[in-house]
């Protein structure tokens, strides 16, 4: 190969990377440009609005990378630790998770969503099936809701009894108790809207064909029964706010607000450092001159419609 040869293979090979970069940021942000779809289809973006939003992605885009240094640490230093994501139905507690977890290594940080409980899981000690998604040496746990469940949707909807709401009240201090002891950190979140604001998202759920799958039974019920839920969260927060596992209140009424302050507080509960990441080479792959590749049989590839 000429030099002249192995400087245009070179630029094709560097262009060729640069687009791979700019794709997979494409889907990275896909959900942010779709909000920014509707968002444009609804009223038109001023100036402001539009400086807003690119102020938005830079900031983001820097907190997630904040993110990442902190995951390195979390991994290097053995740190555990937990953060619970609680709040009103539709106030946004999915998108922050979302943000949060977009650049990170699941094997590292992953999300716990678990379901009603069972038969056999109603009748175990309350905290035992959130026992086995707690955090070993070197990750971190999204719970989006936690055991105060029982605090609220169970409390409002009668899945649990009065005595049974009581005896969480007076477990859950010694539960967070043990936890910060065995050295696990515990960040709580409470996402709060208005009415209004939940209505509007539950409006836009109920006409966007993409988004009806979000809304459940129960939530539709929290609609009718705000009042109920609103002294139910704030007996929660009197009762449940700890020095070692305090609650704190995002104001999530601005999505994208919400997301960033969110994300920014949390990088401040944590006394995380930027850790060396270790030298990567990449080997130079082998040839061997007796090797053949088989063909795909046609009948087996994918037909590429686009």
């Amino acid at each position: 190969m000429s030099l002249h040869d192995h400087f245009d293979t070179s630029i094709k090979f560097n262009a060729r990377l640069l687009q791979e970069f700019y794709d997979s940021y494409d889907e990275e942000l896909e959900m942010e440009l779709d909000e920014l779809r509707l968002e444009s289809e609804n009223h038109p973006q001023s100036d402001e609005e539009k400086q807003w939003r690119r102020e938005y992605f830079r900031e983001l885009l820097r907190l997630q990378g904040e993110l990442v240094k902190l995951q390195e640490w979390v991994q290097r230093t053995g740190y555990r630790l937990i953060i619970l994501f609680e709040g009103r139905d539709a106030a946004g507690k999915g998108g922050v998770i979302k943000r949060i977890t977009q650049r990170l290594n699941p094997r590292v940080c992953r999300v716990t969503v678990l379901p009603a409980p069972n038969d056999r899981e109603k009748t175990q000690w309350y905290f035992q099936r959130y026992i086995a998604h707690l955090p070993a040496a070197g990750e971190m746990v999204l719970f989006d809701r936690s055991w105060y469940n029982r605090a609220g949707v169970e409390r409002v909807m009668g899945f649990c009894s009065a005595k049974e709401l009581e005896e969480f009240y007076r477990s859950v201090p010694e539960f967070e108790k043990m936890l910060s002891r065995s050295g696990i950190k515990i960040i709580k979140y409470w996402f709060s809207i208005t009415d209004q604001e939940q209505e509007i998202r539950f409006l836009s759920r109920i006409h966007d064909p993409l988004k009806q799958w979000k809304l459940s039974p129960m939530d539709l019920e929290s609609r009718r029964l705000w009042e109920d839920y609103t002294q139910a969260k704030e007996d929660m927060l009197e009762r449940t706010h700890f020095p070692d596992a305090p609650w704190w209140v995002v104001q999530g009424v601005d999505k994208k607000k919400a997301r960033l302050n969110c994300i920014r507080h949390l990088l401040t509960q944590i006394p995380y450092e930027a850790v060396e990441p270790p030298s990567v080479t990449l080997p130079a792959r082998e040839h061997k001159p007796d090797y053949i590749r088989t063909p795909v049989p046609p009948h087996m590839v994918v037909p590429e419609h686009y």
